[in-house]
């Protein structure tokens, strides 16, 4: 499994073969819009957590060249499909079997509206199962006890939490948040990107080590391999 980052939540999962993209938010993202050109990432799968425009502006465009099949709450597939594209619904708590292998909907403490303004259905995170080993893509959210329910079914060798603050945890939270899904290695995301959010990289690296847990801040364009 490799897992390449582009920045904010943006994420290209390579595995079984698949290509599933992470909540695109490239051409409007000022630390990634140089970097990363929208029109050459390929994709068989495009997971959305919600509806906010910095995790699913470059969705559209993305699926309309690739065909890939959007999988995200009912609300927002259904958005999706009222624009001709293939989808794939899912709620809190499901399972599916894709062919990249198992997917589960879990819970996330956000908000969750379209740019415009309309409903986005509630936020959510994935738990990706595949290749003998398991992901936590926890999307935006704050700190919550049912992050404690992930373990009790799997167990994680990445958990990919945000750890920005203001939207959402910071380092703080994110740190209890790795003890709730008793996983010792995260991927930090959603940082740095608007001024709200904006973190000291050393200072939080130092917290996690501290806490005895391997925190990752990778590059833009950078990836690591399970």
């Amino acid at each position: 499994m490799k897992i390449t980052f582009y920045g904010h939540n943006t994420l290209l999962i390579e595995v079984s073969e698949k290509k599933i993209v992470v909540d695109p938010f490239i051409s409007g993202n000022p630390l990634s819009k140089d970097e990363v050109d929208v029109s050459s990432i390929e994709a068989d799968y495009i997971l959305l957590t919600h509806a906010h425009e910095d995790h699913i502006l470059d969705a559209e465009t993305i699926a309309k060249r690739t065909g890939a099949k959007i999988i995200s709450n009912y609300e927002i597939a259904m958005h999706y499909q009222a624009k001709g594209l293939d989808v794939h619904p899912m709620n809190h708590g499901g399972n599916w079997e894709f062919s990249f292998g198992n997917l589960k909907y879990v819970n996330a403490v956000h908000t969750s509206s379209f740019p415009d303004g309309s409903y986005g259905g509630q936020p959510g995170g994935f738990v990706i199962k595949s290749e003998h080993k398991s992901i936590y893509i926890a999307g935006d959210t704050a700190l919550t006890m049912d992050m404690r329910l992930i373990p009790m079914s799997t167990k994680l060798d990445l958990a990919i939490l945000p750890i920005g603050d203001n939207f959402t945890m910071g380092v703080d939270d994110a740190i209890l948040a790795s003890n709730f899904v008793e996983c010792d290695k995260v991927l930090g995301v959603h940082y740095d990107t608007f001024g709200y959010i904006e973190i000291d990289h050393d200072a939080a690296i130092k917290k996690f080590f501290d806490a005895s847990i391997d925190l990752m801040l990778l590059d833009i364009g950078e990836s690591i391999e399970l």
